[in-house]
Order: C-alpha cells, then structure tokens, then sequence
C-alpha cells in the first residue's frame, strides 16, 4: 500500500493527476458462515477497485482465523488486492498474509517489523493523532489509520477525527493515511476531497441496501468523481 502524486488533494474536487483513493474492506468481527461470507466478498471484489481487506475477527479462536484466512486468501489475491490480518502479527505469518494492522495496545511496529520481515506492510491505528502518527511513520509504517470520522456498530471509537487532519497530513507526508469509521459511499466524499489515501469500510459495504457489489461501485465511482480513482 503505497502512493504516488504529482499534486495534493484539496478540499474541493481534485484534479485528474491526484494520487488515488482506494478503498480498504475489513470483515464484520464475527463470520459464522464462511462460505456465505466468501461468496459475499466476491461479490464486493466484482465491484471495482479494491486495494486491501483486513481480516478482523474478534473473541475468534486462533485456528478458526486461520480458516478463515485460507478460505478468502486465494479470493483476494484474485482480485488484485493484499490480506491484512488485524492485531496479531504471529497470525498474519502463520497465514501467509501480507501484512498486519496494529493498534496502540497491539504488539510494537518494532516487534511486528523484525517478525514480518521488510516486505510486509504494516500499518498502525493512530486514532485522532497527530503525534501518534508522526511516530508511526518515523519508525516506519506502510500507513497511518485516523477516526472514527462517524458514528459505527462495528467497534466502540476511542477518538473523534474530522476531514481536517487528513488534510494536514496530505499536505506534509508521504506515508499513506487510511479514514476509517463509520464509513460509506453517502458520508465519503469530505473524506476523499480532504486527502486520504484509502478509506476503511466495513457495515458500508457488507450491510449496503443494494449488496456489496453495489456499495463498492459507488465508492468506485465517487473516487472518479473526484479524480481520484485507481489505474492499475
């Protein structure tokens, strides 16, 4: 996961050369029919661009993520895009992923470094911070992850972060940001004029009126909208 630009993007809509925003998909934290979720994610996966999908099981035992992991790996590689697994960086290798998410109380960029190796991609939840994220990317993180920017079931937020950070970390460094939190295709578009280099999405995709395939089209076309969609 990473970026290249020409210009920044602004609070308005960005032009034609802009780096791209892509769209980042994590799994709901409890998947009780695999299979249906496998055929759910190919569905979103038919949809347009996706860069990433986090696997984020919660009070699931180790050898059930691993699965899990096996089931939807070869789907994702399909597509084009990489498997992140949430908090653990020993799972993320046991499962062959391709990277880890970490949050403030998860194992150490450091220590996830050295057990992952240089090419894995590793990225850090930053909440509403920016000293936090300055931290992250000195040591050397893939991405930054900023929010809640709304309102979500999925997890209760430790932090509040308005499109303005994400302009101001745009504008200064190289390292991606990630939005994440409450997210979908009707409340993205600040999120998208403001900078942010990939937007998190979990019930904006999987519990989306029209289905999943539906719900990555608009993200897909809001990012044209603004210039920003991906080309391969």
């Amino acid at each position: 996961m990473s970026r290249a630009r020409s210009s920044k993007a602004a609070p308005a809509p960005a032009p034609t050369d802009a780096h791209p925003c892509r769209l980042y998909l994590i799994t709901p934290p409890r998947l009780d029919d695999l299979d249906g979720f496998a055929g759910q994610l190919e569905e979103a996966l038919s949809g347009g661009d996706v860069a990433a999908v986090q696997l984020r099981l919660k009070d699931t035992p180790d050898a059930e993520i691993l699965i899990a992991a096996a089931r939807l790996k070869p789907l994702i590689e399909a597509a084009g895009a990489i498997l992140i697994l949430n908090d653990r960086p020993d799972l993320a290798k046991a499962a062959g992923a391709d990277g880890v998410h970490l949050g403030q109380e998860d194992a150490p960029y450091a220590a996830a470094r050295r057990l992952l190796g240089p090419q894995a991609v590793i990225g850090v939840t930053c909440h509403d911070s920016r000293h936090l994220a300055m931290q992250a990317a000195e040591a050397g993180a893939d991405y930054v992850a900023f929010g809640a920017f709304f309102p979500t079931a999925t997890k209760s937020p430790k932090s509040t972060a308005t499109p303005e950070l994400l302009l101001w970390w745009a504008e200064i460094f190289e390292v991606p940001c990630v939005a994440i939190g409450g997210i979908n295709p009707d409340n993205a578009a600040p999120l998208v004029q403001a900078g942010a280099d990939f937007l998190a999405v979990s019930a904006g995709v999987w519990a989306h009126p029209n289905g999943a395939r539906a719900a990555v089209a608009a993200f897909s076309a809001l990012f044209a909208q603004y210039g920003r969609a991906f080309t391969p």
